[in-house]
């Protein structure tokens, strides 16, 4: 069971893996752990997410604990319920963008804080490990149903700002993303539908925005004409890739940088974080419209609990994560591609001619070099170290990062893999592809 239990979720194949037995022992274990009263539970489209949940439900209820459950909704929505019922916890049933035979757990505290490896999800595997409950309660825990849905959307649409009408395609890819494209019902949008109905065995393609490939229909929508942009969500509807209207792919990191823009106009000199992967533009055009730029680490608990330190308004990450103070400092999909939407009706000038003056450098994508073990990945770093870190400005917020006048790279180790992960970029193409090749020739020598 140890290997479901990863830096910022419980995750694992269903049936074998993670089975009814979890649920019920994690329902326990999170009631133990947090001493909470009333959980809001939320699941995804996969057919094992409702056993999953009666299981959780019927543990949790056992030790006095209340659930809420939720129903089918986005992980964003979840994280809206969490503060709007005044829970004091909250659970995310989905394995997010995995393959249908996944399932999984994200789990919160109150106001929506991420519980992650290190602030409770390895207590909480000791507790189901070695049988350490609490007793069961004297009178047990009801479970009631809640539709937080409209609110929510309610909540989104509050922040429309459109100019004249916009159309989007919309890739669900089968998930809970047409649960955030309902923000946009009652606004000017138009939106196509690819593949909204729900399905947890994702029939047309995986639900994953950060594979390019899955885009390759939404690309073929957009690119028959009439659209402003094109958005896919994944799974859960908790990350959002994008394409301009000519159907080509908008980097991940260059959409923080649009979103900040967006919301600089509103929150003047406020302070926007951007995971320390993302291209220097993005700090730059930050800057550039008054906001206060500050990197973070890669993670979502580590973003959340920066973004509060700092009372931050948004965080972007390169994985297409978006995060709003206005949905307690977590994802909003739909918010995200509201913040496109506001941007573009009011430019006079389509979204490829935006993002041109922020796509200014060259950037390698992320490169994953898979090494035989942690100790591997630690020597590859120390000798990184040795031959990088006194030429540039090195720091290890996440990894090894060195800066030098025309290019910058971080490498880091995967929480969950022996995966060494390089991001490289530079000032021009020839420059980029030197140095990209450079340092792989370091890391796989």
């Amino acid at each position: 069971m140890a290997g479901i239990f990863k830096a910022y979720d419980i995750r694992g194949v269903y049936g074998t893996e993670l089975t009814e037995k979890t649920a019920f022992d994690l329902g326990r274990a999170l009631v133990t752990f947090l001493g909470c009263k009333k959980i809001a539970v939320g699941r995804d489209c996969r057919p094992s997410s409702v056993p999953l949940f009666g299981e959780f439900a019927r543990g949790a209820t056992l030790l006095g604990a209340d659930v809420v459950d939720l129903g089918l909704c986005s992980t964003p929505i979840s994280y809206f319920a969490n503060a709007a019922l005044g829970c004091d916890a909250s659970v995310m049933i989905t394995a997010s963008h995995n393959p249908k035979q996944y399932n999984g757990f994200k789990l919160c505290r109150a106001a929506a804080v991420p519980i992650s490896g290190a602030t409770g999800i390895a207590d909480i595997e000791k507790i189901i490990a070695e049988g350490a409950f609490a007793p069961e309660a004297a009178v047990p825990g009801k479970v009631s149903q809640a539709d937080c849905a409209a609110d929510y959307c309610a909540r989104i649409r509050s922040f429309a700002d459109l100019k004249r009408p916009v159309r989007i395609a919309c890739d669900f890819a089968n998930g809970m993303g047409t649960w955030e494209a309902r923000a946009f019902d009652g606004l000017p949008i138009e939106t196509t539908a690819l593949f909204p109905e729900p399905d947890g065995n994702f029939p047309n393609h995986e639900a994953n925005p950060l594979k390019t490939e899955t885009l390759a229909d939404l690309q073929a929508e957009v690119r028959r004409g009439g659209y402003d942009f094109g958005v896919a969500f994944d799974g859960d509807a908790d990350r959002a890739g994008f394409v301009d209207e000519k159907g080509d792919i908008v980097p991940m990191d260059i959409i923080t940088a649009l979103i900040a823009k967006d919301i600089l106009r509103t929150h003047p000199g406020a302070t926007i974080f951007y995971d320390l992967r993302s291209s220097w533009a993005v700090k730059e055009t930050i800057a550039e419209c008054g906001g206060r730029p500050m990197m973070s680490r890669v993670g979502h608990a580590f973003i959340k609990q920066q973004m509060r330190e700092n009372d931050a308004v948004f965080a972007g990450e390169l994985s297409g994560h978006y995060y709003f103070k206005a949905n307690s400092t977590a994802e909003s999909s739909s918010l995200a591609a509201l913040s496109i939407a506001n941007i573009v009706s009011a430019a006079g000038k389509p979204l490829s001619e935006l993002v041109a003056p922020i796509h200014r450098y060259f950037a390698s994508g992320e490169i994953n070099t898979k090494l035989a073990s942690k100790d591997a990945a630690e020597k590859v770093l120390d000798e990184l170290r040795a031959r990088y870190a006194s030429a540039g400005r090195a720091f290890e917020l996440d990894g090894l990062s060195v800066e030098f006048d025309t290019w910058w790279f971080n490498v880091r180790c995967s929480n969950t893999e022996p995966l060494i992960r390089l991001n490289l970029e530079a000032k021009t193409p020839e420059e980029m592809a030197a140095k990209r090749d450079e340092v792989l020739a370091v890391i796989r020598a």
